[in-house]
């Protein structure tokens, strides 16, 4: 408790010093929130029709105090789009992000302390995924398994499990031969207990931070398919599909692409924001970008 205590006050001053990491945070706080509360916030479904007291479907309308961020082309309004489609963006990577997270740390413990052919031969494995472009993989995966966010998931795991296992593997093959971790082996200890126990902890600095990257990069990603109309299908509202619809209507109607293009953009920015500052925190510089 001690020392989490002290690593919170460390923290707190590295964010007085650096006032754009607390608005990162701040931000990303409201993100999730808003993925969390959103639906039940927006003041109208996410495919409803706006109408007028004549029953006329209201299209274009430009951004004001009864629509926050206007109307598009079909008399959708736009800020309840965004607040609902805050959830599957933010949703489904923070569920690739864990799963990655998970799983790569899982592989890097074992091949870093490990070692031997095992590790040559996954390592070789994952340096050839990597030499694959990360968006022609993933057009590839759903081109066999299809635009569904299940595959989106999927995707986004394979792509960058390989990632995070060779970071935590990079600082599992420094700690292997820690002297703690020569006295676990001492006792009779089972490597779970080495790995997980002994080894883990000491590689955290390095996993939070590849996973804050990892959630910025994967939510660039979602957004990025859904642009592609690979992503979550209409009519729910991915901010990505979005930002493509309102592009064919940008002359008449530039606000239906400025309001979930800009969210993209900030959330993004927000997360690498944060990421910067766990880096700090722990003066962590070895990523996998």
């Amino acid at each position: 408790m001690r020392a989490i205590s002290k690593l919170m006050i460390r923290f707190l001053r590295i964010l007085l010093q650096r006032p754009l990491t607390f608005i990162g945070m701040i931000l990303t706080v409201l993100f999730v929130l808003m993925a969390l509360l959103g639906p039940n916030v927006a003041p109208y479904p996410f495919d409803d029709f706006v109408r007028d007291t004549a029953g006329k479907v209201i299209k274009r309308v430009p951004p004001s105090a009864e629509f926050l961020f206007g109307t598009d082309k079909l008399g959708r309004d736009i800020y309840s789009r965004v607040l609902w489609g805050a959830r599957d963006i933010i949703g489904l990577a923070g569920l690739a992000t864990a799963l990655s997270v998970t799983f790569g740390t899982m592989i890097g413990l074992a091949l870093g302390y490990r070692g031997g052919w095992v590790d040559e031969v996954v390592s070789r494995l994952f340096d050839s995924l990597l030499s694959i472009p990360a968006m022609v993989l993933a057009l590839a995966a759903l081109a066999t398994l299809g635009a569904s966010p299940g595959a989106i998931v999927a995707v986004i795991v394979l792509l960058y499990t390989p990632i995070v296992a060779r970071v935590i593997r990079s600082a599992a093959l420094g700690l292997r031969s820690a002297g703690y971790v020569e006295i676990a082996r001492l006792r009779g200890e089972s490597t779970a207990y080495i790995l997980f126990r002994e080894i883990l902890p000491g590689v955290l600095p390095a996993l939070a931070v590849e996973a804050a990257l990892r959630f910025s990069y994967a939510i660039f990603l979602t957004a990025s398919l859904g642009f592609l109309g690979l992503g979550v299908q209409p009519p729910s509202p991915d901010w990505g599909r979005m930002v493509y619809e309102a592009r064919l209507d940008y002359a008449r109607a530039p606000w239906g692409l400025w309001f979930p293009a800009g969210s993209i953009a900030l959330l993004v920015i927000s997360v690498n924001l944060t990421a910067d500052g766990l880096r700090r925190v722990f003066r962590y510089e070895g990523s996998v970008i």
